[in-house]
Order: structure tokens, then C-alpha cells, then sequence
């Protein structure tokens, strides 16, 4: 029989969110100046909020989608806000 060792390991519950005008949209993946998110309608060019809540801490911060959001693709521009 071997014994099952995690030297401690803890996998963390991982979340991203990006918040347009009420609406939740999944990120799957995010660079400092993209996201790539789940399929979602149009949006404008606005602002919005990433959500990025990790275990039980949660941050937010404002951004900027420069181009908005695009039904037919699944990567959206970001920009710092002012």
C-alpha cells in the first residue's frame, strides 16, 4: 500500500468575472491589457469591473473596454481607467 502524501498543497477556488452593465460574464483567461471570456452579446465601448475572487478573498477594480465586447469573439481589449 502506498501512502498519499500533499506536502501541504491546497488547490484554491478560483474565479473571474467581468461586470458590464449589471451583466456577469465568465473570464477564462486574463492579461494585463486583455481577457478572453465566455460567448456574450454586444456591448459597447464603457466602462466595467473585473471581479477576481480567489478562495475567500475577493478584489475588484475598474477598467475600460476601449472596444467593447464583440458577440463573435472571444477576446476583449482592456484599459486603465482615470
Amino acid at each position: 500500500m502506498i501512502a498519499e502524501q500533499n506536502y501541504g498543497a491546497h488547490s484554491a477556488q478560483v474565479e473571474m468575472r467581468l461586470i458590464v452593465n449589471g451583466a456577469s460574464i465568465s473570464i477564462t483567461q486574463m492579461g494585463p491589457d486583455f481577457l478572453f471570456i465566455e460567448p456574450a452579446s454586444d456591448h459597447p465601448p464603457g466602462d466595467a469591473s473585473v471581479v477576481l475572487q480567489v478562495d475567500q478573498s475577493e478584489r475588484r477594480w475598474n477598467v475600460r473596454l476601449p472596444d467593447g465586447i464583440s458577440a463573435g469573439s472571444k477576446r476583449v481589449a482592456l484599459a486603465a481607467t482615470v
